[in-house]
């Protein structure tokens, strides 16, 4: 009955493909969420009037944030193809495709995190202060735990952009869902693949949100 239907799809493709774009997604949110993190945390921090103000570091650090965020990810896949090739040794597959995507995911995730941490209440900073701990004790103890559910509603919605990104990076041969709806869909004028790849797209960003929420909300307190 399915193969009426979807007479074009090969479904052991579908789900090499999907387990593809899983992947690639997976370490991508993992890297990106320490990496944008500590940009965060940096942006934070540095900023004036907080805990290590420095209006130097800080203007570098929200320069190189502002412009690896501003760059289209089809284009920030094309600039960093000698980058790519020179760290995985390959400018084509599930590995090639990591580093465009944490790099071009990374600086939109520190924003979110330094907007978090902006919510948190001063007071709650400064008592801690007054109490004696040090940077790192305040970083552990107040301004990770207060701003968490913000960091995981953060990371959730750029998981999702995340997902986007591996469909294109699908388009200069990165493998996933997104390179075997353009190669079998797309290229071989095949509805019924595309249709197939984008249920699968859909499903995936629908259990990121799912999970997402559901985390945030067992954790927020308030």
């Amino acid at each position: 009955m399915i193969e009426k239907f979807f007479p074009h799809v090969n479904w052991e493709k579908v789900w090499e493909a999907t387990i593809q774009t899983l992947y690639m997604t997976g370490v991508s949110v993992l890297i990106t969420f320490i990496l944008g993190i500590i940009l965060g945390l940096l942006l934070f921090l540095t900023a004036k009037g907080n805990l290590w103000s420095n209006r130097y570091i800080y203007w570098l650090t929200a320069q190189i944030v502002n412009i690896f965020r501003s760059i289209p990810f089809i284009i920030l896949i094309v600039l960093l193809i000698p980058f790519t090739k020179y760290v995985m040794g390959t400018m084509i597959g599930v590995k090639a495709a990591l580093p465009a995507l944490i790099i071009g995911a990374a600086p939109f995730y520190a924003r979110m995190v330094e907007i978090a941490l902006r919510e948190i209440d001063k007071g709650v900073i400064e008592a801690a202060r007054a109490m004696g701990a040090k940077t790192t004790t305040i970083i552990w103890k107040v301004l990770l735990p207060e701003s968490m559910p913000a960091l995981i509603s953060g990371i959730t919605v750029t998981a999702i952009t995340l997902v986007g990104f591996t469909a294109m990076a699908g388009v200069v041969g990165a493998g996933g869902l997104g390179n075997l709806a353009y190669l079998e869909g797309f290229q071989r004028n095949r509805d019924d693949v595309t249709l197939v790849t984008t249920i699968i797209i859909l499903l995936i960003v629908f259990i990121i949100q799912w999970i997402g929420d559901l985390i945030t909300a067992k954790i927020d307190k308030r």
